[in-house]
C-alpha cells in the first residue's frame, strides 16, 4: 500500500510540473503579444519633420510693353506728302527712306540762297577793292585816315553779309534734306495716319509714324508702396532692384495667351517718387527680344520672385483651415497627435512659410486628418525630405 501511494505521488508531480511551466511561459508570452498587438493597432500616419530652408515667393504685376527705342517720326519742314516708301508693320533698317515731302519749294529756296550769297560775295569784293585803292592815297597824305577807316568798316560789314548768306544757303540745304525722312534706327513701323497728298507740318499733333526698335523691350509696371517697401527694406538699395540679384534674381513674363516668355528679365529702373493719387510706384524691367515676339503695346503679367533664406517651411497639405485659423496636427514625443494653431507668412511653391506656432524639428501630420483627434496615439511614418520639396 505504501509503495503504491509513493508511486501515485511521483506520477502526479511528473504530470503537474510540465503543466505549471507551460502555463507560466504561456502567460509571459501573452503579455508581450499584447504590447505588440497594441502597437500594430495604432494608425499609421505620414508625418513631416519641419525645418528651415530658402523660400521663393512670387508676386504678380500687370505690365505694358514698349520697344527700347520708340522714335516718333515727325516732319521738320512743312509741305505736301509726296511719297510713302514703307507700310505699317514693316521692318526697316537704319537709314532707309520712309517718307518724301515735295521738295520743289525747298530746292528753289536753296537756289535763291545761293544767289544771295553770290551777291554778297560781290559786294564784299567791291568793299575790299575800295580799301585797297584808298591805302596808297592815305600813305601819300592825299586823303585822311577817316575815309580809309570807313571803307574798312564797310568791308567788314560785307564780310559779315557773306557769312550770313552762307548760313542761309546751309539752312536751305538742310531744309531740303528734311524733305526726305529716313529711319534713325532699325525697327518696326507703326500706324501711318497720313496719306499721300496730305499737308504735313512740324506742329501736327500726330507723328507720321512711330518706329519701334524691339530687339530689346521694356515692360513698365506698378507696385503698391507696401510691396515696394517689402522688396527694398532691410538695407537693400533704394535706387535699383537690379543690384539685388541674390534676392531678386530675375523676373518672368507671362504673355496674354497664358504662356511664359522664354527670356528672363531684370528690373533695372525705378521711378523717383510714389504717385500720390494711386499710392503706387512705377518700375521697369528689361527683356531681350531676339525672335521679335514682343511688340510695342503688348501687355503681360510680370512674376517677380524673391528669395527668403532661413525661413521655416512646411508642406501645404499639412495645413487645416478652420474658419479664419490655420492649424496642424503636431506629433508629440510619445507619438500622440495634438492640434496646434499656426501663423503663416506666405507661400513658396508647394510649401507654406510658417511665422509662428512651429519650430525646427517639429513633426506635423500630412494626411488622414478625419481619423485623428487630440491625444490619439499613432504610428508616425516619417516621410523622406527628398520627396517633399522645400
Amino acid at each position: 500500500m505504501i509503495i503504491l501511494l509513493k508511486t501515485s505521488i511521483k506520477t502526479l508531480l511528473f504530470l503537474t510540473i510540465p503543466v505549471f511551466f507551460t502555463t507560466f511561459f504561456s502567460g509571459c508570452h501573452s503579455g508581450s503579444s499584447s504590447e505588440d498587438a497594441d502597437s500594430t493597432k495604432r494608425l499609421s500616419v505620414p508625418v513631416f519633420m519641419v525645418d528651415t530652408g530658402t523660400a521663393i515667393t512670387v508676386r504678380d504685376y500687370l505690365g505694358t510693353i514698349e520697344g527700347k527705342g520708340n522714335v516718333e517720326i515727325r516732319p521738320q519742314v512743312e509741305g505736301v506728302l509726296e511719297k510713302i516708301y514703307i507700310d505699317e508693320g514693316s521692318y526697316v533698317k537704319q537709314g532707309q527712306n520712309l517718307f518724301k515731302i515735295n521738295e520743289l519749294p525747298y530746292r528753289e529756296a536753296v537756289k535763291n540762297a545761293v544767289a544771295e550769297e553770290t551777291v554778297e560775295k560781290a559786294k564784299q569784293k567791291n568793299a575790299q577793292l575800295e580799301v585797297e585803292s584808298l591805302k596808297p592815297l592815305v600813305d601819300n597824305d592825299v586823303i585822311s585816315d577817316v575815309q580809309l577807316q570807313t571803307a574798312q568798316a564797310n568791308n567788314e560789314v560785307a564780310k559779315a553779309s557773306v557769312a550770313k548768306a552762307a548760313t542761309a544757303v546751309a539752312t536751305a540745304k538742310i531744309n531740303l534734306g528734311f524733305t526726305n525722312l529716313k529711319a534713325p534706327s532699325s525697327g518696326y513701323i507703326g500706324r501711318i495716319p497720313k496719306r499721300i497728298g496730305n499737308v504735313v507740318t512740324k506742329g501736327d499733333s500726330q507723328p507720321l509714324t512711330i518706329l519701334s526698335d524691339t530687339r530689346e523691350v521694356y515692360v513698365y509696371f506698378s507696385m503698391s508702396e507696401s510691396d515696394f517697401l517689402h522688396f527694398t527694406k532691410g538695407g537693400r538699395s533704394n535706387d535699383s532692384l537690379a543690384n539685388n540679384d541674390k534676392l531678386i534674381p530675375y523676373v518672368r513674363l507671362i504673355l496674354a495667351d497664358g504662356t511664359e516668355y522664354a527670356e528672363k528679365g531684370i528690373v533695372d529702373a525705378i521711378d523717383g517718387q510714389v504717385n500720390r493719387t494711386t499710392g503706387a510706384i512705377s518700375l521697369r524691367a528689361s527683356f531681350s527680344n531676339p525672335n521679335d515676339i514682343l511688340r510695342q503695346g503688348n501687355t503681360g503679367t510680370l512674376k517677380m520672385e524673391e528669395r527668403k533664406p532661413g525661413v521655416l517651411l512646411m508642406p501645404q497639405v499639412a495645413a487645416i483651415e478652420l474658419q479664419d485659423k490655420t492649424t496642424v496636427y503636431v506629433v508629440t514625443r510619445d507619438n500622440k497627435v495634438k492640434m496646434r494653431a499656426i501663423v503663416l507668412g506666405g507661400i513658396s511653391g508647394s510649401n507654406y512659410i510658417v511665422k509662428e506656432g512651429l519650430k525646427p524639428g517639429d513633426r506635423v501630420v500630412l494626411a488622414g486628418f478625419e481619423r485623428l483627434e487630440d491625444g490619439l496615439a499613432i504610428n508616425p511614418q516619417l516621410q523622406n525630405p527628398k520627396n517633399i520639396s522645400l
